[in-house]
């Protein structure tokens, strides 16, 4: 049996070239649903996961926990509309030409992001990608948000692509992974083809070491 290839694509900084985490707590501001300190705080946070200092599950911890008791039909109808005026607009005619480049090769398309799937899920609906690999939250009989989650961050994420290829025929050796972070260092190192897109300081680092032939600064 000959494996497929596939073509894996990060979302924030990679499809899109912003953090979307980031743009979605500005919209709530802007329809006042958030206060300003809920602002600086967010814009602490990424400060310090910036600089290394802030655990990004830690980062990822603090704004679930925010979530706790929400509705989330409500949330998922939120997000849509969050998406549609905020998100598509940015993605990238080189994102674009990237997808279709890749899916005219008969690669398998997907999205691998440590975001939700209320913005991954959107994006690759409008991006024509079928499979979406990202955090999932845990829900209750209720249907409110519990605040717990499982991540798809880091060596959790590089476990949810080995899962995935294994299921789907995926030869993950011969395919390619699109990211922006240095925490998809073990997604990037399990690939036959690593594309590193506006890459985070500490990613730049480590291509410009390794003499990193993909490296690019355009999504």
């Amino acid at each position: 049996m000959t494996l497929r290839t596939a073509a894996l694509f990060d979302m924030d900084k990679t499809l899109v070239p912003v953090n979307t985490g980031s743009l979605y707590v500005k919209w709530r501001y802007r329809r006042n649903e958030a206060r300003k300190r809920d602002m600086l705080r967010y814009a602490g946070w990424m400060a310090q996961y910036a600089a290394g200092v802030l655990d990004p599950v830690e980062l990822s911890e603090k704004g679930l926990r925010a979530l706790a008791g929400m509705d989330e039909p409500q949330f998922r109808r939120e997000c849509l509309q969050w998406y549609h005026e905020e998100i598509a607009p940015l993605i990238t005619p080189t994102a674009r030409r990237q997808v279709e480049r890749r899916r005219d090769q008969g690669q398998v398309l997907a999205v691998l992001s440590a975001s939700t799937e209320y913005v991954t899920g959107p994006l690759a609906e409008s991006l024509g990608i079928e499979h979406v690999l990202c955090s999932t939250l845990a829900v209750d009989d209720a249907g409110l948000f519990t605040g717990e989650a499982e991540l798809c961050y880091g060596k959790t994420k590089l476990a949810r692509a080995t899962a995935w290829a294994a299921e789907h025929g995926i030869d993950l050796a011969r395919s390619s992974f699109y990211t922006d972070s240095v925490s998809d260092l073990p997604v990037l190192e399990a690939v036959g083809e690593p594309r590193i897109i506006n890459p985070d300081p500490r990613l730049r680092l480590r291509a410009a070491a390794a003499n990193a032939p993909n490296s690019t600064s355009t999504p």
